[in-house]
């Protein structure tokens, strides 16, 4: 990587030009806000005589001096503006060289992580007996390419679907199992028929008191073990989770493991009283909760929240005072399972925002109790539909994710047959399933996750800016190419590369700061690096393929347009996979 590459050469130039930097610095390289200037730059001149109390402009003059002998094979210029930015400007033989590795190396030139971690990461987790909807989006995305990006990156990656698979809603459940389920429609739409139940249920134990009570019953008989009640769960987990791999088979999305909440039951208990008994936990007013120990500031403990101008206990608590747990305490016996059992480096929760006080405490709680695995919630904010607010259907329901993909498919089929290319009926349902797919990912992947989001068809499935359907567009154009040469294939191993015209050079610079993207997204967890990048990536293909001929081409250009396009192509591809998008060659 060049980044990479340029700071060591900045840190060699220290030593070449006899300054002595202070110990723990660390020299920053970015690449260039303003291309003008240069394709790298770094305030390292700026920062370091800020600590040394020099001035930075004639620091950042000697530093070139010695950048422009270490760094000779690699940069055409070296300039100094401004205060004392130094600006880098690669060399067309550096960009022809790693070029020539782009299209040869099997990560498209991205390198594996120095150090890699075993990594767990808990995405998605809907709950049993209730179909996905569009809330899950984000969560199952984002898990989803991160996941995605750390395997590429060579980190061993465990993903877990923490399913809704115990509580109380499963009283109301196997009482309407009993009473109301139809069995035909169960056959039909098992999920559907499940949530009809529930909220036949539910409406019924609000405005009766005695189905209320009945249903808490049931719940005591599954939680003891009854077995026609623990019969009924284990036949609505497993038609949940029939319908849930339906959907996520169609999404292209794999887990390694669903441990549901249920799996930690017979942990919580002994976990509670291990907490009490080494004085983490206390009880309160009959419940058992964890409270500050006074170890952190006020602003930084996340177990006191500031009420006007004190501050007030906020425990966590883990047992309530009817002896029921929370999810605070299946979380803990959770980590304590992947800790344990599969000897997590880290763990990532992808879940939203409004738990972030929760994962605070939970996380707290857990290195009070030793534990020393990195864990890290991974936020987000909401879809908000076209109006701002909370995206529902027009009824006022949550709209089921499956309906949402099957919408997305429909009105790519729609597009692909108003644009008919003369492919066959198979080709255009392919392409409307890839199109219409990639569209909804992309929508959410391109987002800075913190962030909210309407929701728009209009602009997802737009060919023309920052899109699915345009990136894979760029895709199409660079296979287009080959399919014109004879064979359809051509060797480059070994062509001289050649990079003259501007284009030419912006191309081969934009794909060698692929491995730099790749590698910036696990900094702070966000798949929209990627998305912003390939995006970029696509203009600036464009571009090329206006303003270069390549099939007319002859000798090395020919060949250097040619490894352009198959780097193009190389990067395009992986990048979108690693997004959890598929490609097509045709559109």
């Amino acid at each position: 990587m060049f980044r990479a590459v340029l700071t060591d050469r900045l840190q060699a130039a220290f030593t070449a030009a006899g300054i002595a930097a202070p110990e723990g610095f660390s020299p920053a390289v970015v690449i260039a806000s303003d291309t003008r200037y240069g394709d790298y730059q770094s305030n390292a001149a700026m920062v370091l005589a800020k600590q040394m109390k020099t001035n930075p402009r004639a620091l950042a003059e000697q530093i070139k001096a010695a950048l422009e002998t270490v760094c000779a094979d690699l940069c055409e210029k070296i300039t100094v503006d401004g205060p004392g930015f130094l600006n880098f400007t690669l060399g067309a033989p550096a960009l022809a060289q790693r070029l020539a590795f782009i299209i040869r190396d099997a990560h498209a030139g991205v390198p594996q992580a120095a150090r890699p971690k075993r990594v767990v990461v808990d995405f998605s987790a809907p709950n049993i007996a209730k179909p996905m909807h569009v809330g899950h989006i984000r969560s199952t995305f984002i898990g989803d390419s991160l996941a995605r990006v750390a395997r590429f990156l060579g980190h061993e990656v465990i993903t877990d679907n923490h399913v809704g698979d115990w509580g109380t809603q499963f009283g109301m459940i196997i009482h309407g199992w009993k009473t109301r389920l139809d069995q035909e429609a169960l056959k039909k739409d098992a999920i559907h028929e499940l949530v009809r139940v529930y909220k036949t249920v539910n409406a019924e134990a609000k405005a009766d008191d005695a189905v209320l009570e009945v249903c808490k019953a049931e719940l005591v008989k599954l939680q003891q073990g009854d077995a026609e009640n623990l019969g009924i769960w284990k036949e609505c987990v497993r038609l949940t989770l029939e319908q849930l791999e339906k959907v996520y088979t169609a999404l292209d999305i794999r887990f390694d493991h669903y441990l549901g909440e249920s799996f930690y039951n017979d942990a919580l208990a002994p976990l509670v009283e291990d907490m009490l008994a080494r004085g983490i936990a206390t009880e309160s007013e009959g419940a058992v909760c964890v409270f500050s120990d006074g170890s952190l500031k006020p602003e930084d403990d996340p177990f006191l929240i500031k009420e006007k101008d004190s501050w007030k206990a906020a425990p966590c608590i883990i047992r309530k005072s009817d002896g029921g747990f929370l999810y605070a305490t299946t979380d803990l016996a959770t980590i304590d399972y992947r800790v344990r059992e599969w000897r997590a480096d880290e763990i990532w929760y992808v879940v939203g925002a409004p738990q972030q006080l929760h994962f605070r405490q939970v996380f707290a709680a857990a290195q009070r109790r030793g534990v020393g695995t990195e864990m890290t919630h991974i936020a987000f904010g909401s879809i908000l539909g076209p109006d701002g607010k909370m995206f529902k259907t027009r009824s006022g329901e949550t709209v089921g994710l499956l309906e949402v993909i099957e919408e997305s498919i429909e009105r790519a089929r729609e597009a692909v047959d108003s644009r008919d290319q003369g492919h066959s009926a198979e080709e255009k349902e392919e392409i409307a399933r890839i199109i219409g797919t990639a569209a909804v990912k992309y929508a959410e992947l391109s987002q800075n996750r913190l962030t909210d989001y309407k929701f728009s068809w209009d602009k997802m499935l737009s060919l023309q800016g920052n899109t699915a359907p345009y990136l894979l567009n760029a895709y199409v154009r660079t296979r287009s190419i080959f399919r014109k040469l004879e064979g359809g294939t051509v060797d480059l191993a070994g062509a001289k590369l050649t990079i003259t015209e501007p284009a030419e050079r912006a191309l081969a610079l934009k794909l060698s700061q692929f491995a730099e993207t790749v590698h910036d997204i696990l900094a702070d967890h966000r798949p929209n690096l990627l998305a912003n990048y390939l995006f970029e990536l696509a203009n600036t293909y464009h571009s090329f393929y206006e303003a270069c001929p390549v099939l007319k081409a002859e000798g090395a250009a020919r060949a250097t347009r040619l490894a352009l396009c198959e780097g193009a192509s190389r990067v395009l591809k992986a990048g979108l996979g690693l997004l959890g998008i598929q490609t097509t060659e045709r559109m």
